[in-house]
């Protein structure tokens, strides 16, 4: 193997497509001030605008920490984890990047400290340095060089969009941000264009937006070596024009370079906030692109709809970290998706599962259209999500139930209609008499925590007259898996017999993906996560078939 930093460069060379040659063009988010400014929205709005005008664009999200991936992290620190169909964990924000391209990415659109030092460390105990001494100068900063041409190749992209986790100055970003000044250096002055995101507070006793922390925050970037070429400024009004002269001055960018970025009620308004403030047109200018026209016009007709739906429904999510409005971001946005293709806005009620099995389910739930249980880990509240799927079996209230939302309906279905009183997941009591819920025969004995789960996209079999199949439309789906726990095939016979469909399967049959009530107005429960597989120009139809069915629930549509 020969060392990236011994290759001849321009690391990323023309390639012909289509019978003519194109350049490789990368744009580089990275933020300042603060963290949590929106850098992602910011890089999927960025590669929408030019994906709508015709070029190939793909996405990365680098992440500075340590961890090889996003799938022990803790919710409360950086919200739910999204899974690609090629089985990685990731941030949130690559599920976000789907959902503005409209198609799948891969681990290769996923960067971490640690996938870098043990890709290095993996190459070094091979021999591949050749008695050198291993630094992050080169073969640190090479490896992240050679990550980031992986997903370009891979899509055969013509502008790959990079966003750097974290803030100018935080000392795990130094590493990224100096393989991103070596290829500052590598490859044409066009090639490349720096978007740099940053706050601008606002004093309330003087209602002035401040410049002074965006000034440090690039005084910061240039130290390193790197001067940006737009400045993405966040705040909550417009900006004034001696605010952004004053930017342009103090930060030694052109004015018209100065881009506002005011607080929107949806982050699906943000591509059209940018295209009206030409930043497609400055990148263009930048990486010398011919001026091409963009086409948001379904997007707009959608984001219309989000503003202004025709009507309302109501959707109680009863789940663990209702208070974490990351959590369950890939399932409240599949619900916007399928509100705006109906014209529908959907009103989300947070509720603790722990206060249903306090309070009983009527105080939380009598006022909603349908219920929806997410998936998740751990025994806590899980007697209160049993609760809610009681509540809405009896009552005939919609009912959506997502990977652990499946196992609590089939944990109530055994409890109160096949009368197996203690029935439960083994996960939450490995005494119970009737573990209709098990681990999977593969999980048995796996030690480590971190990418052991069944992860990734799978083909799962719908049976012919169900509701999944008007559902969906076919026969044969593939659906993305993040779990260690299944339906036990050992009782299946039981449920179907008892009134419980089985209306998917794994390929060989043998286990359940999808189960549904015949009887009910709407009820299902699915073993896989179709949030992962919603976009906003392409609802998942699991989602828009229950915002339908709750938005027409007798005596409750608004």
């Amino acid at each position: 193997m020969v060392p990236l930093h011994d290759l001849p460069y321009p690391l990323f060379r023309p390639r012909r497509y289509g019978g003519a040659w194109t350049v490789r063009k990368l744009v580089i988010v990275t933020g300042g001030v603060l963290s949590g400014l929106g850098k992602g929205v910011v890089a999927a709005s960025v590669a929408l605008l030019f994906q709508s005008k015709g070029y190939r664009v793909t996405l990365q999200k680098i992440d500075p920490y340590v961890n090889l991936d996003a799938g022990t992290m803790n919710p409360y620190e950086h919200g739910e984890v999204f899974v690609t169909d090629d089985g990685k964990e990731t941030d949130l924000d690559v599920g976000r990047y789907e959902r503005f391209l409209d198609r799948g990415l891969s681990a290769a659109n996923y960067m971490t400290t640690g996938q870098v030092y043990w890709s290095v460390i993996r190459q070094e105990r091979a021999g591949a340095f050749l008695g050198q001494t291993v630094q992050v100068i080169p073969h640190i900063t090479d490896e992240i060089k050679r990550l980031i041409r992986l997903p370009i190749d891979r899509d055969d992209a013509e502008i790959g969009v990079v966003e750097v986790g974290g803030t100018v100055g935080d000392i795990e970003g130094l590493p990224f941000l100096e393989a991103l000044r070596q290829l500052k250096d590598e490859l044409p002055r066009e090639d490349m264009c720096f978007l740099h995101v940053t706050l601008l507070p606002q004093l309330s006793t003087t209602d002035e937006l401040k410049t002074k922390p965006t000034q440090h925050s690039v005084k910061e970037l240039r130290a390193i070596g790197i001067q940006p070429h737009v400045l993405v400024a966040r705040s909550e009004k417009p900006l004034p024009e001696p605010v952004r002269r004053k930017l342009a001055l103090f930060c030694d960018v052109p004015l018209d370079c100065v881009i506002e970025n005011v607080d929107r009620p949806s982050i699906y308004e943000v591509p059209l906030m940018f295209e009206e403030n030409s930043l497609d047109k400055r990148i263009e200018r930048q990486l010398q692109l011919p001026a091409r026209p963009t086409d948001l016009a379904t997007w707009d007709r959608l984001v219309a709809r989000v503003r202004a739906p025709a009507r309302r429904t109501t959707v109680a999510i009863v789940g663990k970290y209702i208070e974490l409005y990351d959590a369950y971001l890939s399932i409240r946005e599949a619900l916007l998706h399928a509100g705006a293709t109906l014209d529908i806005g959907v009103d989300i009620r947070w509720v603790a599962a722990e206060k249903v099995a306090d309070d009983g389910p009527v105080p939380h739930l009598e006022e909603t259209d349908g219920i929806l249980i997410p998936g998740g880990f751990g025994d806590r509240g899980i007697e209160g999500k049993v609760e809610a799927v009681s509540y809405a079996r009896e009552r005939g209230v919609p009912y959506f139930g997502i990977c652990l939302g499946l196992q609590c309906a089939v944990i109530e279905f055994a409890r109160s209609v096949l009368g197996m009183g203690d029935a439960n997941s083994s996960e939450f009591d490995e005494a119970t008499s009737h573990a209709v819920i098990d681990l999977l025969e593969e999980q048995v004995g796996v030690g480590d925590r971190g990418g052991t789960m069944r992860r990734g996209a799978s083909p799962v079999l719908v049976r012919e007259g169900t509701l999944a199949h008007r559902l969906y439309g076919a026969t044969t789906v593939e659906e993305r898996h993040r779990h260690r726990f299944e339906v036990n095939p050992a009782y299946r016979e039981a449920f179907e017999a008892g009134g419980m469909a089985v209306s998917g399967t794994t390929p060989d049959g043998h286990l359940a993906e999808i189960i549904e009530l015949p009887d009910h107005p709407w009820f299902i429960g699915v073993q896989f996560h179709p949030e992962f597989r919603s976009r906003f120009v392409s609802p998942h139809p699991l989602f828009t078939g229950f915002v339908q069915a709750c938005a027409e629930r007798e005596g409750r549509s608004s």
